[in-house]
C-alpha cells in the first residue's frame, strides 16, 4: 500500500524565499506610491545630481524598500495641498541659495566658523512630518540633524554660524518655519492646527524678527 502522498505547501503563482519559506502574498500591494516617490526624492538629494538616470534607481530602491519593509498605510497621514507644495518649493529653493550664501565667508576662509547644537521642538505630533522636516533641515546647506526624540519631537540641529544668541535665535526660527511650510504642503487637518495651537514661537507663512 502506497503511502499518503505530502500536501504542497506552495501553489502554483505564489513565490518562495530561499530555504523553501514563501513569499508573502500581496506584498507587492504594500509598496505605497507616496512613500516611494518620497523616498525617490530623498535619493536624488543624497545623490544631488538631478538626472533621469538617478531618479530611475531612486525609484528602484523606494519600490524594493516598501516591498521589503512594508509600513502602514499612509493615506490618513498626508494630504498633497498642490498651493502648500508651490510655495515650500519656491522658499525652499530660496533657503538653499540663502544658506550657501552665508556658508561663503567660512568657505573662503575669512573667519572660522562658530557652530552650536539647537534643540528645536517641534509642534505637530505627527511623526510623518517629523520625518520630513528632519530631512527638509539636513538637506539645506549649514544645518544637520545629529538626533531626534520622538517622545517630544525634538530636533537637535547642528547649525553652522551660530556664534551669538540672535544668530541662534534665528535658526530655531527657520526650523520652526520650514516646518510649516512641510506641514502646509503635505500635512493633515489636524498637523495643520497643531500649528496654530503651538504657543509661542509659533511662526507661520514667514512671520517673524527675520521674515524675508
Amino acid at each position: 500500500m502506497s503511502e499518503p502522498r505530502p500536501g504542497r505547501r506552495n501553489h502554483p503563482g505564489a513565490g518562495s524565499l530561499p530555504g523553501g519559506g514563501r513569499w508573502p502574498r500581496g506584498r507587492l500591494r504594500a509598496a505605497q506610491w507616496p512613500m516611494v516617490l518620497g523616498l525617490t526624492l530623498l535619493w536624488m538629494l543624497l545623490w544631488g545630481t538631478p538626472s533621469v538616470a538617478n531618479a530611475l534607481t531612486g525609484l528602484l530602491v523606494g519600490v524594493v524598500v516598501c516591498v521589503v519593509f512594508p509600513l502602514p498605510p499612509i493615506e490618513t497621514q498626508v494630504r498633497l495641498r498642490p498651493a502648500g507644495i508651490a510655495r515650500f518649493t519656491v522658499r525652499f529653493v530660496l533657503d538653499m541659495v540663502v544658506s550657501s550664501w552665508r556658508l561663503n565667508p567660512y568657505i573662503l576662509g575669512l573667519r572660522p566658523p562658530l557652530c552650536a547644537v539647537l534643540a528645536v521642538r517641534l509642534r505637530c505630533p505627527s511623526d510623518l512630518m517629523l520625518t520630513a522636516t528632519s530631512i527638509a533641515v539636513s538637506a539645506v546647506p549649514g544645518s544637520n540633524v545629529l538626533d531626534v526624540h520622538r517622545a517630544s519631537g525634538t530636533l537637535f540641529v547642528h547649525v553652522v554660524g551660530a556664534g551669538e544668541e540672535s544668530e541662534r535665535e534665528r535658526a530655531r526660527y527657520e526650523v520652526l518655519r520650514l516646518e510649516a511650510r512641510v506641514v502646509e504642503a503635505f500635512g493633515t487637518r489636524a498637523d495643520v492646527e497643531a500649528l496654530g495651537a503651538g504657543g509661542p514661537g509659533n511662526f507661520r507663512r514667514g512671520g517673524g524678527p527675520w521674515r524675508r
